[in-house]
């Protein structure tokens, strides 16, 4: 791969061609004439690349926000008991589902991201298909354990009668684990190729549908609490017919690179199980990990002084959270295609210019959300309710969770690079060391003894948390080796057969050694000019 500054003058392209099965990255800008470096040009048309695929996931992450909040008004209008139950079995279904089939899914995003950059397009179709057969494998378990959740509500001392409620309501969901299994793994698939403007327009034809539905769900067909949550289900269903059928008609199911169909065998042999496996676990576990510690806090909210303005004060404050998390939850995911593009076409100083680029923009959304939190402290609340208790609890926790945010949000960011070079586990580690080994004994000790803070110190054990999880981030990104990431890409992105193309500058001239490995031997074609 030639290195000249000026490309025009160059004649190596005549001797080392490119490959015809490299795509053309569609987030990547045209780089700056003077190298590749991070320069101030290259910085800004990196950011635009970043840019270009966040803003889009923003606008399907508020749209899907806002159809859970029509979910959320149609329970309450059921009246208590539903509402109590609906709320009950979605913090279930999060913790036992949907949290672990979007961390299954997220294993997949490096292998895309690497190979569209590599130029393996064809692996692309074998991950998706490998991906969805794994989630569909993990709901089986799943579903089981929300068939058997009324008997263990009941057991764990809950309301019979809300356990009821809840039952019925994911008895009716059982069906959006398999539509869950397909909707996170094309999602991936998708923006693993640049393409996340159709998420936009699916998510928001599917929330304009959402409102009829439940019209003719709950008030129509009398379903209830159960026609909220097939409701959800049919919600999910029409943002994934809209996303196959815009793959379908755009013909974004790929082949080899070269125009010709690829066979299922050979595709699966693009991919191996057991690395996808591993990926999987480990992205699983870094998901799950953090999603489960804000149930972890609603649980303890109910052992403070007063249990029921703490259950609800939080509940606001997760909502808000939620909210909030949409914006570095999207730059997250573009960092992650930005890098893992990169590290798969072999160039790692651009990679670690989008981390470093990525990273910038993670602190400047963290400055953002922590004055936005502290401004609305009097009356952000009042929205949700007019219970005195409730509304003292979240105005004094709103600016500290303002204040968590500036480690949130670069770490979401710094997860995400570590998701695009394939280090999964890594971030596992990371999460585990930071919400569980000072995070939870921070509020423990707090919210409880030997500090009694109650609610506010609950919050501030998050903070604790978020922070050491941005410094443990922040350092793994910064002690990268990219070299060494671009050699793990080729390898996950080919099996250790594919292309390898090494770039020398020899002292004092111009040379380049570029070194082809083939599955049959070794080709070394040396230019000197």
């Amino acid at each position: 791969m030639c290195q000249c500054s000026e490309p025009t003058q160059c004649h190596h392209q005549l001797l080392l061609p490119p490959t015809k099965a490299c795509p053309a990255l569609g987030d990547r800008p045209r780089p700056a004439r003077r190298g590749d470096g991070g320069g101030g040009g290259a910085a800004a048309t990196e950011a635009a690349s970043i840019l270009r695929l966040a803003a889009p996931m923003v606008g399907a992450g508020l749209l899907m926000y806002m159809r859970s909040l029509v979910s959320m008004l149609f329970l309450g209008r059921l009246g208590r008991l539903p509402l109590a139950g609906g709320s009950l079995a979605l913090g279930f279904a999060n913790i036992t589902g949907y949290s672990v089939l979007s961390g299954l899914a997220a294993g997949m995003d490096p292998v895309c991201g690497q190979a569209f950059g590599a130029g393996r397009t064809s692996v692309l179709a074998a991950a998706l298909r490998r991906t969805v057969a794994l989630l569909l494998a993990a709901s089986v378990p799943i579903a089981l354990l929300w068939l058997a959740m009324r008997r263990v509500l009941v057991a764990a001392g809950q309301d019979p009668d809300i356990a009821a409620a809840a039952y019925d309501f994911i008895l009716c969901s059982l069906p959006d684990l398999a539509v869950q299994s397909f909707l996170h793994p094309l999602r991936v698939y998708l923006r693993a190729q640049s393409v996340t403007l159709p998420l936009t327009y699916a998510a928001a034809a599917a929330l304009a549908l959402h409102v009829p539905i439940n019209c003719l769900l709950v008030h129509s067909l009398r379903l209830g609490i159960r026609g909220v949550a097939l409701g959800a289900v049919c919600a999910n269903l029409n943002l994934l017919l809209f996303l196959a059928a815009y793959v379908y008609l755009s013909g974004l199911m790929h082949g080899d690179g070269d125009g010709k169909a690829t066979t299922p065998a050979a595709e699966d042999g693009a991919v191996e199980w057991g690395c996808l496996l591993r990926l999987s676990v480990h992205s699983c576990m870094s998901v799950c990990l953090e999603w489960w510690w804000y149930e972890i806090m609603v649980l303890l909210c109910g052992f403070l002084a007063d249990p029921k303005a703490a259950v609800a004060a939080m509940g606001i404050l997760i909502q808000t959270t939620s909210l909030l998390y949409i914006f570095p939850h999207s730059l997250s995911c573009a960092m992650s295609t930005r890098v893992g593009h990169e590290l798969g076409a072999g160039r790692p100083e651009r990679a670690r210019l989008a981390a470093r680029v990525g990273l910038c923009g993670g602190a400047a959304l963290g400055i953002v959300a922590c004055a936005f939190a502290a401004s609305v402290r009097g009356v952000w609340a009042r929205m949700f309710t007019a219970d005195a208790a409730v509304l003292r609890l979240a105005s004094v926790a709103l600016p500290i969770l303002g204040a968590a945010e500036l480690g949130n949000c670069p770490q979401t960011a710094g997860c995400g690079v570590l998701r695009g070079s394939a280090r999964p586990g890594e971030a596992a580690r990371i999460n585990v060391s930071a919400f569980y080994g000072v995070g939870m004994p921070a509020a423990l000790a707090l919210a409880f003894w030997p500090a009694r803070l109650d609610f506010p110190g609950m919050w501030v054990g998050m903070l604790a948390a978020q922070l050491v999880c941005a410094a443990l981030m922040l350092h793994a990104v910064q002690r990268t080796d990219w070299a060494e990431q671009a050699a793990r890409a080729r390898d996950l992105t080919t099996g250790g057969g594919g292309v390898t193309v090494v770039v020398a500058d020899v002292k004092g001239g111009h040379a380049d050694a570029a070194k082809v490995k083939a599955d049959n031997g070794m080709l070394v074609v040396t230019v000197l000019t």
